[in-house]
């Protein structure tokens, strides 16, 4: 029997529909949906399990595939098989991810998963803007203890109007690409990059992908009551002992306030609170702790929260000193590195990061192989946070998904400033050395003085900054330049990136429900003033890109050839570009223009003088003699009929001269008039009609010996006589049948 399928229609308004559909599959899941737009479908299933789980945390796990089924395709490699996620499958998780935990109760534990798939791809609709929405549909056909349902959607600019989950190519001329996630009277999270917008521009995409958010929602709401919303699972709910509670609090709270208003160092203020710590717990009886002693630390830890935030709100004053709006103290440095193409240091407090620029060919691209889209970065970064920049001791267990977000984060910041006419693939990685409060807005300074240092054009310099909010409802205050203490106990963190002239890029997760646009763009506007204070620190280090790369980086030259001309440059086998390689010590790439069909060719090489002997071999490869001119040659072979020279101004680009156009009188041997390596002119008249072969000669512009006379051309044997001679023997034969 055919199960019956609830389907909601969502109208985007422009002819396109994104469909909500449960019932048909998986139906063992606790929820399920599939959400279509076009061609495009996702599968979305979640899970959690009926028993808590251990642990004082949410184990949430939140993955995203793309099959490349769904896009008629193979998967690359030798294994034909789907493996670990890809880079941007893992910054989908996360999207997703930072909007949906906070949504669920705080003493709820049970393992949960959250699965999506990419089942059907279509190439007009980006999927992932879709994956939220997905998510939230699923929960919402669940049991699960969920404060609200929520959706995503991608926002750009197109031509000055804003437009919901924009297809690739209209993101290729978009000036704005936002993610948004929201719940229906909330903003809780948006990250993307801009094209040097204003905080008001940024402030409004949030609020036309609000309004597309709030449909989105509504038609979830729909399909739960079509469906039938499920009664919510029972499980077992956090001990509260309100008693305890304000116990712990007038023990620890005046206290962490001292100590938070002393504006000390991280480890002094981690050990004083340690201390403070340590003082409420003896202050229990063993029978105590053995009765609620799981309970003492959540409730200290609330009321030194309640402390610092309290004396930043009442006093303005921060854990480590600062006024709101204060930068902590910064010093940067360039060229640090000596082997390295381009270098830096950033400090700023305890946070630092040492960047480094690699610059390569178009060979050293990052290829993009997913189902939803191929294609290559010319500009990309790497950040990486090993476990020392805290202090910590911990097994490395491979790239992090944090590392991969905050990496992407500072790369969409940049890469708007790297000039569509830079030659080079950049590379750019970051280091984290030391971390107290945003390591990735440190990596995005770094990288800015790297790639000066580097000496590519970069348009404008970037910097960035990392803001946090606290609000008690009545008041709020904006801090600048957080702290790691700070973003966690804050109720909104944001991070923004951006030039002298503009944001290019955000990322912000708000906690706090209900947040005005008000305070969101005064908060934005705090933070660029932030962002002009540092960045007047990076160009006072380095103060424009450097005109040249460094002596021992390479220098990228590339030339436009015909599309005729590659295979003789590349040769049999690639035996011509491999040996010019070989000797001129370069690297040569050639690659074809898929609108003009023209061969692009980069020459990468340290040193002008193997660069210059590939554009020589080029350049040679390239000459067309004109007709009726003059051209110095230089024998290079001789043979019995004429001498093979080359063009002195084109070296390789050979032309027979014949014996008969040496000189004027009759020449027996070439040897007579010519020798190996002689040097000298000759006139070039083009194809000949009758060998099909250039001519050039050099009788040609000799003077003609007094008294001499030209030999008269030798008349031709007709081919055809031989025909002849054939047909009068056939007469013959014809004849003698007669007689």
């Amino acid at each position: 029997m055919k199960p019956q399928v609830f389907r909601e229609v969502i109208d985007l308004g422009d002819g396109r529909e994104i469909s909500i559909e449960t019932g048909k599959l998986a139906k063992q899941a606790h929820g399920t949906v599939v959400v279509q737009s076009g061609k495009c479908m996702l599968l979305c299933t979640v899970v959690s399990n009926y028993k808590q789980a251990d642990v004082d945390f949410l184990p949430l796990t939140v993955d995203y595939r793309e099959k490349f089924a769904a896009a008629g395709r193979y998967p690359g490699g030798f294994f034909k098989r789907e493996a670990r996620p890809s880079d941007g499958e893992v910054l989908t998780m996360r999207l997703v991810d930072r909007v949906l935990r906070p949504l669920f109760p705080k003493d709820y534990h049970a393992e949960t998963q959250v699965m999506i798939q990419l089942m059907s791809h279509d190439e007009d609709v980006m999927p992932e803007a879709m994956a939220g929405l997905a998510a939230s549909a699923a929960i919402q056909l669940s049991d699960f203890p969920f404060e609200c349902a929520i959706s995503e959607a991608r926002v750009g600019r197109v031509n000055g109007e804003f437009v919901i989950n924009p297809t690739r190519a209209q993101l290729e001329e978009s000036d704005i690409e936002m993610m948004v996630g929201a719940s229906a009277d909330s903003v809780m999270m948006v990250e993307g990059e801009m094209d040097e917008i204003s905080e008001e521009e940024m402030a409004d995409a949030i609020k036309f992908a609000h309004e597309a958010i709030k449909v989105q929602i509504d038609a979830q709401l729909r399909l739960a009551e079509a469906f039938g919303k499920k009664e919510v699972r029972e499980y077992d709910v956090a001990e509260v002992n309100e008693e305890l509670q304000k116990r712990i609090h007038d023990l620890a709270y005046d206290k962490c306030y001292a100590v938070a208003k002393k504006g000390t160092s991280k480890v002094e203020r981690t050990n004083a609170f340690a201390e403070i710590k340590e003082e409420v717990i003896a202050s229990f009886t063993e029978e105590e702790i053995e009765e609620f002693g799981h309970l003492v630390g959540g409730y200290y830890a609330k009321a030194e929260k309640e402390a610092v935030r309290e004396l930043t709100l009442s006093e303005g004053l921060r854990l480590d000193g600062r006024q709101t709006d204060e930068i902590r103290p910064i010093w940067c440095e360039v060229d640090y590195l000596p082997s390295t193409h381009g270098s830096s240091i950033f400090s700023r407090g305890e946070t630092q990061a040492l960047a480094t620029v690699t610059l390569g060919t178009s060979r050293d691209a990052n290829k993009i192989d997913m189902p939803s889209y191929e294609g290559e970065e010319n500009f990309y970064l790497h950040y990486n946070f090993p476990p020392f920049c805290t202090g910590e001791a911990r097994p490395l267990r491979g790239t992090s998904r944090r590392e991969v977000g905050h990496g992407n984060l500072a790369q969409r910041g940049l890469k708007g400033m790297i000039p569509d006419d830079c030659p080079y693939t950049v590379r750019v990685v970051s280091e984290v050395l030391e971390s107290n409060g945003s390591s990735s807005m440190a990596t995005v300074c770094a990288g800015t003085m790297a790639i000066m240092d580097a000496g590519v054009q970069m348009k404008r310099p970037v910097s960035g900054i990392a803001m946090g909010l606290i609000s008690d409802g009545d008041r709020y205050a904006v801090l600048s330049d957080i702290l790691g203490d700070e973003d966690h106990l804050g109720d909104m963190d944001f991070k923004v990136t951006g030039t002298s002239e503009g944001i290019t890029a955000c990322q912000m997760d708000i906690k706090i429900k209900g947040l005005s646009y008000e305070i969101l763009v005064n908060a934005l506007k705090q933070a660029r003033e932030g962002r002009l204070h540092i960045l007047g620190k990076i160009t006072d280090t380095i103060s424009a890109p450097n005109e040249t790369v460094k002596e021992h980086a390479p220098t990228m030259i590339t030339r436009r050839i015909p599309n005729e001309f590659i295979g003789a440059l590349i040769g049999p086998g690639g035996k011509v570009i491999q040996e010019m390689q070989k000797e001129t010590g370069t690297t040569i790439v050639i690659n074809e223009d898929p609108v003009t069909e023209e061969g692009i060719v980069e020459v990468l090489g340290v040193g002008s003088e193997g660069i210059d002997a590939v554009i020589a071999k080029i350049d040679s490869l390239l000459f067309k003699p004109e007709k009726g001119s003059v051209y110095e040659v230089k024998v290079i072979k001789m043979l019995d009929f004429g001498a093979v020279v080359e063009y002195t101004e084109a070296p390789g680009n050979e032309v027979l001269l014949h014996v008969s156009e040496l000189a004027w009188e009759r020449t027996e041997n070439v040897s007579d008039v010519v020798n190996m390596g002689d040097v000298f002119d000759v006139k070039y008249f083009g194809v000949d009609p009758r060998t099909r072969k250039e001519k050039v000669s050099r009788k040609a512009i000799l003077p003609k010996p007094e008294g001499f006379v030209e030999r008269p051309p030798r008349e031709r044997n007709d081919r055809g006589g031989r025909d002849n001679r054939g047909g009068n023997r056939d007469k013959r034969r014809d004849d003698r049948r007669r007689d």
